[in-house]
């Protein structure tokens, strides 16, 4: 059975408890948490991962900027990235998506909206 890594970079404990329970729901899932982009970019400096969701506001380097980094980023350019945000506004969503997120998924997340996500860039059944 294949393994996939996600990194859920979220500042909010309550908010990756949240992404992190959805995603059990797959099989073959594991989780690494980052609190802020910077813990982000260590991880995946260290590690592969096939996905990655991250929250646009957080303190010490946001969600976008964390995109910018990725997708510049030779060895991590082709992880599909999907946003987490309060922001529902079509100006940051369009921001996100020119900027190389995959997808944008606004708060209240519903566990529903995450798993048909993760499912269809991972390409899990």
């Amino acid at each position: 059975m294949q393994e996939f890594k996600v990194l859920i970079v979220e500042d909010s404990p309550t908010m990756r408890q949240l992404i992190s329970f959805a995603l059990k729901r797959l099989r073959g899932i594991r989780i690494v948490e980052a609190n802020d982009g910077v813990d982000g970019l260590k991880k995946l400096s260290s590690e592969n991962f096939d996905l990655i969701f991250t929250d646009i506001n957080m303190p010490v380097m946001d969600g976008l900027k964390l995109v910018s980094l990725v997708r510049n980023d030779p060895n991590n350019k082709n992880i599909p990235i999907v946003i987490i945000t309060t922001e529902g506004a079509q100006e940051d969503r369009e921001r996100a998506l020119a900027l190389g997120a995959n997808d944008y998924i606004t708060k209240p997340i519903q566990p529903n909206r995450i798993l048909d996500v993760t499912r269809s860039l991972l390409h899990i059944p």
